[in-house]
């Protein structure tokens, strides 16, 4: 049997993902302030092989040769992110003239290609100061970052038609100040639980201050995915209830329905409901990430369920991560499950009822270290879009798909060990090469135009 052709419609919207640390290099260059991760990249042993995003991609000074790439991939709109520390070195005060004029440049010139900017505020590159400050501990990041979202609708509100304000808070709070895996590579246990509430809170201030600003059409970007237990044990049952409110629902419910998971307030400092007004501050549209689901059991303390994507949790948790078996998987690991993203959808349908504003897949893609000929990357791309269209079809409302990447980049922790583009790039010579999921993914944005 031939596969029913994966066409959305001339409306849906198609892009492409990127992040500022993660391809534009540049660190030192352009007035650009230190950040977290240029501190975390610099402690030996935090990054694998001591990989840094010093030069990534280039992009800083490549960025026209991705547009030309962008404009021939056929994309509707780009989703990039702003660096803080190029903007504001310091986290605070003036703006920094020549990081405005390198966003001025890449945004005008995504616009002469046809191709609408969609930037995301705060993709985990804090800066330094901030930090050393308390970073996401303190609450004054919130006003800090509300500063910040000010600046960037006064130079592009009349330019960007979407915005984002950040990204996967959940990552940054768990893996950033829980356990330590990323920047700023703290471990603080449940003692992190305020990082959530700030970036909540920083959020809710940032759509406020760019709606004050001129800006429209605003969003955040968070990553969502089913939470399955590992039986039907009472056991298992309540340790994946646990991580599901954890990973989920305290970072959905109180966007969207102006509420912790119950007894999650408790647990969160400052005065919660008036915060709570602000964090749930109504959105345009909801950005859902999504790449794997996740298996959960009771703790057994077995070291081989101890860690996420190689990086060690903490014992004496109340839950377990454990091995999905019976699933291809990414070269990073991740299970590959097209039903889970139609499942992760629904949930929030069923969840969230009318309160669900529209819906936009703001990353979606894999790990595929197969050099140019990837057919992995084009068959998990069908998979999950074909998966995506059933839900559309189901009446859930989502308008448009990002892929992640357009470039393979600095994948964090993992250093340049995973690649996630569209396009190869090779780090020694900084050349680009389009995929065959670069052509595949042409070829189907052309014919959902038809």
């Amino acid at each position: 049997m031939t596969a029913e052709p994966l066409a959305f419609g001339p409306d849906f919207r198609w892009g492409v993902s990127t992040s500022a640390y993660q391809i534009e290099g540049a660190v030192t260059e352009g007035g650009r302030g230190p950040s977290t991760w240029d501190t975390f990249c610099a402690e030996p042993g935090r990054v694998l092989d001591g990989d840094t995003g010093a030069v990534a991609c280039d992009h800083y000074y490549r960025y026209a040769e991705d547009v030309a790439l962008m404009r021939d991939l056929g994309v509707d709109v780009y989703r990039f992110s702003f660096s803080w520390p190029r903007i504001q070195p310091s986290g605070a005060g003036p703006a920094n003239a020549a990081g405005l004029d390198f966003y001025d440049r890449l945004i005008d010139s995504l616009l002469a290609a046809g191709i609408q900017p969609a930037p995301t505020l705060f993709h985990w590159d804090t800066p330094q100061a901030l930090e050393d400050a308390g970073g996401w501990t303190s609450r004054d990041i919130t006003s800090r970052f509300a500063d910040y979202a000010t600046i960037l609708a006064g130079r592009f509100a009349d330019r960007v038609p979407m915005w984002m304000t950040i990204n996967e808070p959940v990552v940054l709070t768990l893996l950033g100040y829980a356990v330590g895996g990323h920047a700023p590579g703290r471990s603080l246990g449940f003692e992190a639980l305020p990082v959530a509430h700030h970036q909540l809170l920083a959020h809710g201030r940032a759509v406020q201050a760019l709606r004050a600003g001129g800006a429209s059409n605003i969003g955040i970007a968070s990553n969502h995915a089913p939470t399955w237990p590992a039986s039907d044990s009472p056991e298992d049952v309540e340790a994946a209830g646990l991580y599901d409110n954890l990973v989920n629902w305290l970072f959905a419910d109180p966007v969207l329905l102006g509420e912790y998971p119950s007894g999650m307030g408790e647990a969160m400092p400052g005065p919660v409901a008036e915060d709570l007004s602000v964090i749930s501050t109504p959105l345009d549209w909801f950005g859902l990430n999504h790449y794997a689901p996740v298996l959960v059991g009771a703790p057994t303390g077995d070291p081989d369920t101890a860690a996420t994507d190689g990086i060690p949790l903490p014992p004496g948790l109340p839950f377990e991560p454990r091995p999905l078996e019976g699933y291809p998987k990414t070269d990073f690991g991740w299970p590959v499950v097209p039903d889970a993203f139609a499942e992760i959808l629904r949930t929030f349908k069923t969840r969230y009822g009318d309160r669900l504003p529209p819906i936009y897949i703001t990353e979606n893609g894999c790990a595929i270290n197969d050099g140019v000929d990837d057919q992995r990357r084009i068959d998990y791309l069908d998979g999950y879009l074909r998966a995506l269209k059933q839900v559309i079809a189901d009446d859930i409302d989502v308008r448009g798909y990002f892929q992640w990447s357009l470039l393979d980049n600095f994948e964090w922790s993992a250093g340049y060990s995973q690649r996630f583009g569209l396009v190869h790039v090779d780090y020694k010579t900084q050349q680009r090469t389009p995929k065959a999921s670069y052509h595949w993914y042409r070829d189907l944005i052309t014919q959902s135009r038809k």
